[in-house]
């Protein structure tokens, strides 16, 4: 490490942190708003501006994007966050890189690869018009004549509703499943100020909801999150929450609605960086045929639905050698195992 002592999780605040993903944007990473998630650890130096985002999972670091850093420390916190998980006696995984974190990492002897990519839908231009979409605005109309009303929710007021339906949503997903975190969102908490919430209830009830969070940079807008729902809850009710925020940001005019990192789609030869490994390459593309860690395309055909105009290829990255040890504990972290 560098002669300057780096300080961790206690000496970092929410609030710096929170500030580092709003002012130093420019790795355009969709999902920045993951980084103030309770639970995730920091790493700084002092008298530097920036942070590292990161969970321990194993015997790994596991490091969320790159650092929220301006150009000038960025690569100084690459370097001594590295040192640090080695005089810790820790391995180092990195995911959810931007292209222009992959390529500064590959240039620091990091392995570096595609592991899947993030979605958006250019607000200034949406449209669910034409025969493409009339499936969708049919699944839509069938929601709302059930009786389903979308509304603009506070989270205090709704606590009770939202809680009632993660805890019947999960076992949706199968026996033995377990809420992802890390990767994904969070309601309540000191942040839930800064996400904004729909709800789909009939008669009062919820029955689905939609969380979304904060984008900050040149496609910022809003990330669509948390997307949960009743086991019994008519057919096209996320739909139609997500179709009434839509027209909620167009009016407040948001450019962009963003769907967050989906593993192993849209893998594609152009997309790789220089020194990336041909077998971690081949694992992924294995995952996305197979669908055997995470039901990635289930998750992409709902994001399709809605016409997304950017694509945003995300990156994992390892000192030296790419890690399968070390995309497992990517998922342990995610709770995903």
């Amino acid at each position: 490490m560098s002669s300057q002592t780096s300080q961790d999780t206690l000496g970092v605040s929410v609030e710096y942190v929170l500030n580092a993903i709003q002012e130093f944007s420019a790795s355009e990473n969709p999902s920045s708003f993951l980084a103030v998630n309770e639970g995730n650890s920091y790493f700084a130096l002092p008298g530097r501006p920036g942070v590292i985002v990161y969970r321990p999972a194993g015997d790994f670091l596991i490091q969320f994007g790159g650092p929220f850093a301006p150009a000038a420390s960025y690569v100084d916190l690459v370097r001594a966050f590295a040192d640090h998980a080695t005089a810790r006696g820790r391995r180092l995984a990195v995911i959810q890189l931007q292209r222009r974190d992959a390529e500064i990492y590959a240039g620091e002897g990091f392995t570096v690869n595609q592991v899947g990519a993030s979605y958006a839908v250019d607000l200034t231009a949406f449209t669910l018009a034409g025969s493409r979409y009339m499936q969708l605005r049919n699944k839509i109309s069938r929601a709302l004549r059930s009786g389903l009303t979308v509304v603009e929710a506070d989270y205090e007021q709704w606590r009770d509703g939202v809680d009632d339906i993660n805890t019947r949503w999960l076992p949706l997903k199968g026996e033995g499943a377990r809420p992802l975190e890390y990767l994904v969102g969070q309601t309540g908490g000191p942040m839930q100020k800064h996400r904004r919430l729909f709800v789909g209830h009939i008669d009062g009830e919820a029955i689905g909801y939609v969380s979304y969070s904060p984008v900050y940079g040149a496609n910022e807008g809003w990330m669509h999150d948390l997307s949960r729902r009743l086991p019994d809850s008519p057919a096209g009710v996320m739909e139609a929450v997500n179709k009434a925020a839509i027209d909620v940001f167009r009016s407040e005019g948001v450019p962009w609605l963003h769907f967050g990192f989906t593993p192993f789609t849209s893998l594609s030869d152009e997309r790789e960086v220089p020194g990336h490994s041909l077998g971690f390459k081949w694992l992924m593309h294995h995952l996305w045929e197979n669908q055997v860690v995470y039901p990635a395309s289930s998750q992409l055909a709902y994001k399709q639905k809605w016409n997304q105009s950017l694509v945003l290829t995300e990156y994992a990255a390892f000192p030296g050698r790419a890690s399968a040890e070390g995309f497992v504990n990517i998922w342990r972290a995610a709770n995903a195992m």
